[in-house]
């Protein structure tokens, strides 16, 4: 099975790492969580989630990895501060492996200049953002572009993000 890539620090959105984790667990796809700091807990912006950040950015290769996952909340926009992580994410986009961001998650993509010409979605508050990055920006639950990139909005559109992701790991 797949192993997917997590990069998350404090200030994610809970339920958006612990619902599409789970589903991919579900799967038998293996996800690794990596943060600046191996064994740093990390805590959701609601207060819900506390999750064990498994290595750090500096032990990992982004070519050990089958798919990147980058959920949101505050997270992806701290994130995107450090070029580590920014040419991390940049890896997938580029080498064309699977890329699955959630409501403030595109913002790191943003970042690594990877969205110009692409579809995709984000939340109400980066549109504008990802309009600027050269996105083909859709209001949709989740967009899909060239079996490679799965967005979504916000929370509610969990079900359809994990579906989506789900079907390009198989």
């Amino acid at each position: 099975m797949s192993k997917i890539a997590c990069v998350m620090t404090s200030m994610f959105e809970d339920v958006e790492y612990t619902s599409p984790a789970e589903a991919f667990s579900k799967e038998g796809h293996e996800v690794t969580t990596i943060e600046w700091e191996a064994g740093k807990e990390v805590e959701g912006k609601q207060g819900e989630a506390k999750i064990k950040i498994d290595t750090s950015i500096d032990d990992v290769k982004p070519e050990d990895f089958d798919a990147l996952f980058i959920p949101g909340g505050f997270s992806p926009d701290i994130l995107r501060g450090d070029e580590k992580f920014v040419s991390f994410a940049k890896h997938f986009m580029d080498e064309k492996k699977p890329v699955f961001a959630i409501c403030h998650g595109p913002q790191l993509l943003i970042t690594a200049k990877t969205l110009e010409g692409r579809k995709a979605t984000g939340f109400k508050s980066i549109a504008v953002d990802m309009e600027y990055a050269g996105v083909n920006y859709e209001d949709k639950e989740v967009v899909v572009c060239q079996d490679q990139l799965v967005t979504s909005r916000q929370p509610d559109d969990i079900p359809a993000f994990n579906r989506e992701s789900l079907k390009l790991l198989k």
